[in-house]
């Protein structure tokens, strides 16, 4: 009896999930492309009317996510009905791009990202995006908003922390709280973390923060958080911390590990958690789009890179947000 070599049925499961990953790739390229088209109407609503009052609603872009961040920037300030606009150009904006925030955001402050000086922090990865606000905090209460972010609904929370000058942070998971380093250290293992050169370099940092020294600080604490939104009070010590923790972490990591994506968010947790009494917004209604559908009563939610585009949230969220603007 001639037998068949399994072969051919190795390369068909081969091509199956070639297939599937081509499929995918298009799914995702649709729901991009369907959601740039819903963006646009951003640009028929009435353009923000900047105030110098304290507050900056501050972001890193690039032309790619021109009329999400305007979906994200509009959606939030019609919310406050308060601060004024800075952003840190990625090197990508176009004039056009800045011909078009210029008339949909009162003319905003637009920073070079080749102008920031990283000091002893890494560059790249959106280490100039924290520095620049911890920079920028020493005059003004400053928001970090990603551009894949959309409020949907009222934000008191938002607005009396910036009424108690109180630094917030949208939490990485629902049970995110506030820990000790060492505390911290114990929910990771060092062996598939830190001592693991592959390992993410949050799980890796957060691994080894038992052996992070911050002089300056008595009983250091660090939070799971998301720098995707994030509030920074007006005044405290500038870089100082943030740059005392970054040459601790490359002391422990080493400078390829340290530079890699996901340092700044590390960096931006550390420096919430050991702000005067800092809110952690509740998960209820602030929170990260894990494909789980969003809840009726959300209020802001982070759309991250993963899960943007599965399903319609993000797509039924941005057309939500822009019809609250209005038209002009």
């Amino acid at each position: 009896m001639r037998r068949f070599s399994p072969l051919p049925l190795i390369c068909h499961a081969c091509y199956g999930r070639a297939m599937n990953r081509v499929v995918n790739k298009l799914k995702r390229l649709w729901k991009e492309s369907a959601h740039r088209a819903a963006a646009r109407a951003v640009l028929d609503t009435p353009p923000v009317v900047p105030a110098d009052d304290g507050l900056v609603l501050f972001s890193m872009i690039g032309t790619r996510v021109l009329l999400p961040y305007l979906v994200a920037v509009k959606s939030l300030h019609a919310r406050l009905r308060r601060g004024r606009i800075v952003i840190l150009d990625d090197g990508t904006l176009t004039a056009d791009d800045r011909d078009i925030l210029a008339q949909q955001l009162g003319n905003p402050r637009i920073l070079s990202l080749a102008d920031v000086d990283t000091g002893p922090c890494p560059r790249g990865g959106t280490w100039e995006r924290l520095l620049t606000i911890l920079d920028m905090r020493a005059n003004d209460y400053v928001i970090q908003l990603d551009s894949d972010t959309v409020a949907l609904g009222a934000v008191p929370e938002i607005a009396a922390a910036i009424a108690q000058n109180r630094s917030f942070t949208l939490r990485g998971d629902p049970d995110s709280r506030l820990l000790s380093f060492a505390e911290m250290a114990e929910k990771t293992d060092d062996a598939a973390f830190l001592f693991n050169p592959d390992a993410h370099v949050q799980g890796a940092i957060e691994s080894g923060l038992d052996r992070v020294a911050l002089p300056m600080l008595a009983s250091p604490l660090y939070v799971r958080g998301c720098s995707g939104f994030a509030g920074f009070a007006r005044g405290g010590d500038g870089r100082a911390l943030a740059e005392a923790f970054s040459i601790e972490a490359e002391r422990l990591l080493g400078t390829e590990r340290w530079s890699r994506w996901g340092s700044e968010q590390v960096t931006s947790n550390m420096v919430i958690a050991n702000e005067p009494d800092a809110l952690l917004l509740p998960y209820d209604h602030y929170l990260n789009f894990w494909d789980e559908g969003v809840p009726s009563d959300a209020r802001f939610v982070h759309f991250i890179g993963s899960y943007r585009f599965s399903g319609s949230a993000y797509l039924d969220a941005t057309r939500a947000a822009i019809a609250g603007l209005g038209r002009t």
